[in-house]
Parts: C-alpha cells; structure tokens; sequence
C-alpha cells in the first residue's frame, strides 16, 4: 500500500516509512520541483520513496 502512495505522494510514504526528517526534507524540496519543472522531477522522488521503503522493511527483517 506504501508503494502506491509513493506514486501520488512521496513525502507522506516516506513519513509512513519511518522517517520523519527525511520526509520534511523531501517535501521541502519536492514543492518547488513539481511548481517549476512541471512535474518533470516527480518520477525522482517516487524512485527515492520506493527505495527507502524497501530499505525499511528489509532493515526489520
């Protein structure tokens, strides 16, 4: 389910992964990249989403 919020919403599925900073980071940054690229840099952060809830459910395992 993570995952699919990752593709709408990256920062939120980094916060629901157990990072907080990371995800106020990340928001700060992905506001300014949707408004002035257009959208173009959405597919990163869904890429750094993704990575980082592999990441957390490998790291309890």
């Amino acid at each position: 389910m993570n995952y699919l919020l990752a593709l709408l919403l990256p920062p939120l599925s980094i916060l629901f992964a157990g990072r907080p900073i990371i995800a106020i980071i990340t928001f700060l940054v992905w506001i300014p990249a949707l408004l002035f690229s257009g959208g173009l840099t959405h597919p990163m952060f869904i890429i750094l989403a993704w990575i980082l809830i592999w990441e957390g459910r490998n790291r309890t395992e």
